[in-house]
């Protein structure tokens, strides 16, 4: 955390200690939700947070009034994120409305989460039309596990 913002940190010096003082760490890193950069200067005996960061995916299913509508693996949906500014939101909204199938990537820390990167997701059947029917997914003795050629 430098100056109450996750940040990630790209770079780290020390000062060596002065007459009266202790070392100084020079820290610099990049907000992870803004990507601006964030400095801070601080004694080398003191202690800094460090956020707790975790990160989602989601199957974005449609965008309405700005807002994402967005479904995790386990099939919850949620519709309280923004679609993010910018041309990363720009280029999801290109690729919903062109009928594509988009994953995002969200980053949540000290309680706020943002849409930080998409990816698209391969649609098997339009790509290999012809293999999907010809396996399937159980064998003989109806167990699922084996492939095999039907």
């Amino acid at each position: 955390m430098i100056k109450d913002r996750p940040c990630k940190i790209v770079e780290m010096s020390t000062s060596k200690t002065g007459k009266h003082g202790h070392a100084k760490v020079h820290l610099v890193g990049l907000d992870l939700f803004t990507q601006k950069k964030c400095e801070d200067l601080c004694p080398s005996t003191h202690n800094l947070d460090v956020p707790r960061v975790l990160r989602k995916e989601f199957e974005v299913l449609c965008i309405t009034d700005g807002y994402l509508t967005l479904m995790n693996d386990n099939g919850d949906t949620r519709e309280d994120l923004k679609v993010p500014e910018g041309k990363l939101g720009e280029e999801i909204e290109e690729r919903v409305d062109a009928g594509e199938s988009v994953r995002v990537t969200v980053l949540e820390a000290i309680g706020e989460e943002h849409v930080i990167s998409f990816s698209l997701l391969v649609n098997l059947k339009s790509k290999f039309p012809d293999w999907l029917g010809f396996f399937s997914c159980t064998s003989g003795l109806g167990q699922p596990g084996t492939l095999y050629n039907q």
